[in-house]
């Protein structure tokens, strides 16, 4: 299941097979929210991991809301004859960092919980 993670932050974020692990165990564990089968083709996702300024940008497009949030998803589930394309999902690392820090949790669980939020929300699931 090919994940491609791009890290284009100025922060630390976790290590790029970790993230790549969180969002495959996810696309392989969880249906799809509409009780449909997940195709046997392999599933592609990129999880890009940004600063503020490029989430900003991103949430005020699509969102119409000026400012950072903590993660985006971009669903796209283009069935191509030897894969299917879910979608992309945005992660806001110094958005991540400061709710951690807020929320007393381990910044790299919270940032698990973005991740698999994003692809859950690529197979349908909302809030």
């Amino acid at each position: 299941m090919p994940v491609d993670v791009q890290l284009v932050t100025a922060i630390p974020t976790p290590a790029a097979a970790a993230i790549r692990r969180w969002a495959q165990t996810t696309l392989e564990r969880a249906p799809r929210a509409d009780g449909g089968r997940l195709s046997a083709a392999p599933a592609e996702v990129c999880v890009r991991v940004v600063d503020e300024a490029e989430m900003r940008q991103l949430n005020r497009d699509y969102r119409h809301q000026d400012r950072p949030t903590n993660v985006l998803s971009f669903p796209a589930a283009i069935e191509l004859p030897d894969s299917v394309v879910w979608g992309d999902v945005v992660v806001c690392a110094p958005v991540v960092a400061a709710e951690a820090e807020v929320q007393n949790k381990a910044y790299a669980d919270h940032f698990a919980h973005m991740v698999v939020h994003g692809v859950l929300h690529l197979l349908g699931y909302d809030h």
